[in-house]
Order: structure tokens, then sequence, then C-alpha cells
């Protein structure tokens, strides 16, 4: 019920489910057997899913069926009874050929999240041995078919137990491993065990150059993935020139007049500092013509502009593609050959309304973009100048100084309105009419029927001792009893009260004071305590005479057994 398979990775042993799958372990022991799966490769491995193998012809494969019952029996049937799910890693299965039946194709599971594999292939069997064949199987390097760049195969197999007997319909055993047929040497991959040496033939020059193109794709590959390319392989347009060691007085007219003689130019744009619109000293020019700009190249290189000796270069920069990360491969480029669609917020037309940025740097205005989607950050980058006219530029400032003094005589008219208010408040001088019907009744003293607020009466009243009708006061009242004895209805006042029943045992109703009250409890305290210590000096008493007596009734029966035992002498 076990079989070792010998692979080129390692050795790996197959514990068969014969009680459940009794055909499918059948098909394959005796085709174990027959040594069919010698030589065999490794031909599709999805990493981290599932590895297959067992194609002994090249065409799919057959069952051992077909060696026993002829072309009719290259298949055999799918059991689905007892259902066995994939569920794990590490399980054997054999692989359905689409129909529902199974051949020699099998498959082993290299993760535990395999369910789309129930009920299409039949698990009969699961690695006992060798996991870590398995995995540095599923590890191996593979093309977009899932096939292995180097060879992995299969190289003999070994049966440990066989529980069923052999047909008589099957075919003797070989007697000895079967030699490897002639398409194992001709692969058109890299041969088991075969070794690259990347050095092999190569100058020291040559060796250096791959290095630095390796390291190139790699550096490329980085900036991909944090969003500085829109892919590694992109390159930067063969119709651009760069220009630098500019004059800061020269300007994008003068250059496109100067290079206009090599050919046509889409674009010639000198670079600004986008705050203060200040010459970087350096431009880009984009012609329509890719010969023209091979001899703009050559001409113009270490030519005096502007008492200034410039440098041209073919540009290496891809700023001005623009691309979706959503769609990398959908680029579009600013300006020239290559427009796509574009944005009218982030693009304007560099060739039309062109003006002398020199002669007046206030009326340019450079319109900033958030980088976010494009490069992964906040860093801001200009698109294009926009030109405004005088009359523009004068009337923006008017408008924005006009807003600014309206904000600010906004703001001290309140602060005078509120000052003014507070003055006269803690003066409590008579409010205007426009105070009385003002809305803001934080300041308010009467009503708009000229009638005092709750306020001001409580204000008035505070200090007064009478109210409007004559009667007293509450702090008045308080004032006038506070030292007195008796009250103005002639009743007792509350000092008077604590006077005369400060050392009375009884009030002027008969009861007891307080006073009386501890008294008596203070004496029945003691009375009580007198009482239990007599209680415990007679008990303590009566147990001292009990002991008495019992000690000398025992001295008493001593002596009369003493003297009863000197009479029996």
């Amino acid at each position: 019920m076990s079989v070792l398979v010998e692979t080129s990775e390692g050795d790996v042993v197959i514990d068969l489910f014969t009680e459940s799958r009794p055909r499918s372990s059948l098909n394959f022991l005796k085709l174990c057997r027959m040594k069919s799966y010698n030589y065999c490769l490794f031909h599709n491995i999805q990493q981290n899913f599932a590895i297959q193998t067992g194609d002994i012809d090249g065409n799919g494969g057959y069952s051992i069926y077909k060696a026993m019952y002829g072309e009719q029996a290259k298949y055999f049937e799918r059991e689905q009874v007892p259902k066995l799910k994939h569920n794990q890693k590490y399980l054997v299965s054999m692989v359905n050929n689409g129909s529902g039946y199974h051949g020699s194709q099998f498959l082993i599971t290299c993760s535990e999240t395999t369910d789309v594999l129930n009920g299409v292939h039949t698990v009969f069997g699961k690695i006992a041995e060798g996991h870590d064949v398995i995995d540095k199987i599923n590890d191996a390097y593979v093309d977009d078919d899932n096939r292995p760049y180097q060879d992995i195969r299969i190289h003999h197999t070994i049966i440990l137990h066989d529980p069923f007997d052999d047909p008589p319909q099957l075919p003797a055993a070989p007697s000895r491993s079967p030699s490897p047929p002639p398409h194992v040497f001709n692969s058109d991959r890299l041969a088991v065990g075969e070794q690259i040496n990347i050095a092999e033939g190569l100058t020291t020059e040559e060796m250096m150059e791959y290095i630095e193109e390796k390291e190139m794709k790699a550096n490329t590959q980085m900036l991909e993935i944090i969003g500085d390319l829109p892919h590694a392989d992109v390159k930067p347009p063969e119709n651009v020139l760069f220009v630098c060691k500019l004059n800061p007085v020269t300007n994008s007219e003068d250059l496109e007049i100067i290079f206009s003689r090599f050919g046509s130019i889409a674009s010639c744009e000198v670079i600004r500092d986008w705050k203060t619109g200040d010459s970087l000293c350096y431009a880009f020019i984009e012609f329509d013509d890719v010969k023209d700009c091979e001899a703009a190249y050559f001409k113009m290189d270490n030519v005096l502009i502007d008492e200034r000796r410039i440098h041209v270069d073919f540009s290496q920069s891809v700023s001005r593609l623009y691309w979706n990360r959503n769609t990398k491969n959908q680029l579009k480029y600013e300006g020239g050959q290559k427009q796509g669609r574009q944005d009218d917020r982030h693009q304007r037309d560099l060739n039309t309304n062109r003006r002398d940025s020199n002669t007046d740097r206030r009326g340019n205005r450079y319109r900033e973009e958030e980088n976010q989607g494009k490069r992964g950050d906040h860093r801001r980058s200009v698109v294009a100048p926009y030109q405004e006219s005088r009359d523009e530029t004068r009337r923006r400032g008017d408008r924005s100084r006009e807003h600014t003094s309206r904000r600010k005589r906004s703001r001290d008219r309140s602060r005078e309105i509120d000052s003014y208010r507070r003055d006269r408040y803690d003066r409590h001088e008579e409010p205007s009419r426009r105070e009385r019907h003002s809305d803001d009744i934080r300041f308010r003293w009467h009503d708009e029927q000229g009638r005092e607020s709750k306020r001001e009466k409580e204000r008035e009243a505070k200090d007064k001792d009478h109210d409007e009708r004559g009667r007293v006061g509450r702090r008045e009242k308080q004032r006038e009893t506070k030292g007195k004895d008796h009250d103005e209805r002639g009743r007792v006042g509350r000092r008077e009260k604590q006077r005369e029943t400060k050392g009375k045992d009884h009030d002027e109703r008969g009861r007891e004071s307080n006073r009386e009250k501890d008294r008596k409890t203070k004496n029945k305290d003691h009375e009580s305590r007198k009482k239990t210590q007599l209680r415990e000096e007679i008990q303590d008493l009566e147990n001292r005479i009990r002991k008495q007596k019992v000690s000398t009734h025992k001295k008493k029966f001593k002596k009369e057994k003493r003297n009863r035992s000197r009479s029996v002498d």
C-alpha cells in the first residue's frame, strides 16, 4: 500500500487508500510495476496550490487497463464513494481528463485551501514522507505556463507493499528499468542537474556590462514599485532634446527660433521655478521628426547662446509621461506626437498665448498639481504656466485688497460696539433707543415697553432693605433678627431659645431636652455596668466554694482509706 518515488529533487513515499479507492490504487500500483512513471516530467507547478505529473506518453497518459483490455479501456471512471475532500496539504489525486475519467496523471496538493478540486479529481493517497521534497518542487521557478525552467523528473518507482494480485491480462513486468527516451535529452529546458555559468565565454568588460544592466533593471523595477515609473520597460521619447547651461535671460521663444532651422518643433519649454518663475537654466525641445532631433544634437552641442556655451543631449526623462496605476499600459504624453486623453486642468497649449515671462514675472501664474496618485507622495510640480494680462492681474489684486479691507472694517466696527456697550453698562447709564431695540439681549436694561427687565430688578433689589411696596426685604430681616431675642411678632428668636433651653432639663412644652436625655442615658449605663460586675463576683465566689468542697471531700476519702488499710494489717 506504499510506493517510493525517486525524483530529481529527492525521495517521496506515498501511502495509498486501497480500501476506499481500490481502482485508482490498483491503476497506480500496476503502472509503477510496469515502470511507466520513469523519467516522467513535473510539467505543471502552480505554486502554493498543486504540482502535476504522470504524463507517461506526452499525450495525456493512459491507465493500466489499456494494457489489459485494449484501447477502449484507455481511461477508467472516477470513484465518487466514499467522498474524500481536498482539505489538507500533501494529498495525492488522480487528474480528471475533462470527461469524468482518469488515466495516469496525478497531482499533489501544496495548500490546505484546495476546495475547488473537490468533485473533479479523486483523492487516492497522501505523502507519508518527503514533505520537504514537495516544498522544494513547489518553490521552483516557472514560466507563464507554470512549467519549470529546469526539468524536474521522476527517476524510479519502487513498490513497498502491494495488496493486489496481478491480473492475468497484465503483461509481464520488465526485468530492468527502461532506458531514458530521446525526448529527455532533447528538452528545450535546462536538463536535470545542469548548472548555468554566466561568466563562461565573457570578457571582463562584457561581464561588467552585464552586471550594470542587471542592476539597472533592478532599479527600474524598484521605481515601478514605488510609483515613479509606469512600468520597468518604459523608455524616454527619442524626439526630445535636453538643453542645459542656459543663460537665465534665454527664453523659450529664443530657443524655438534657434532650433527651428533643423525641422518642425512640437514644443519648446524652458523650465522655471514654480514659486518665483525664475529660469532653472535648462529646457526640453521636442521635434516632430526623430531625424531632425538627431541633426540638432550633432550640430548644437557646445554652441554659444546669450554668451553661454550650452550642452545638448537626448532627454532621459519620463516625467512628462502620465499614466493611470490601474491601466499602466495606457500611457499619455503631454504635447507632441503621443497625445492622448488629457485633462484641461493639467494641460495647457504652450504654443498659444506665449509671451516673454522675463519682462513681467508677476503676470505668470504657475498652477500646482498634487502628485499623490502619480508619484506616491505630496510633492508639487509645475504643469504649465498660465499667462494672464495686466488688467486681470490688477483686477485680481483690487478684489483681494477690497475683500481684506471690508473684513477689517467689519471686525473693527464690532469691537467698537462691544467696548461702547460695556462702558455704558459699567456706568449704569440709560441705553439709547437703538440699544433698547437691539437683538443682543446681553446688555439690555429695559424691554421695548420701557419696563425694567428681571436682571435690573434683581440688581436693584439686591442692595435694598425694603421693596417697592414698603415691605422689609430679606436682607433687612436677616440683619434685624440676627441679634434679637424676639422677632417683630413677639415670637422668641432662635438665639433666645438656645440660651433659655441651654441649662434646662425640659423645654416650654414639657419635653425633655437633649441634656437631660444624655444624663439619664449615662446613669442607666452606669447601673448596668455595676450589676454586671456584681454578677461576675458572685459567680467567682461560688466557683471557689465548690472547688474547696471537692478538695475537702477528697482528703477525707483518702484518710478513711488509709485507716482501713491499717486496721486490716
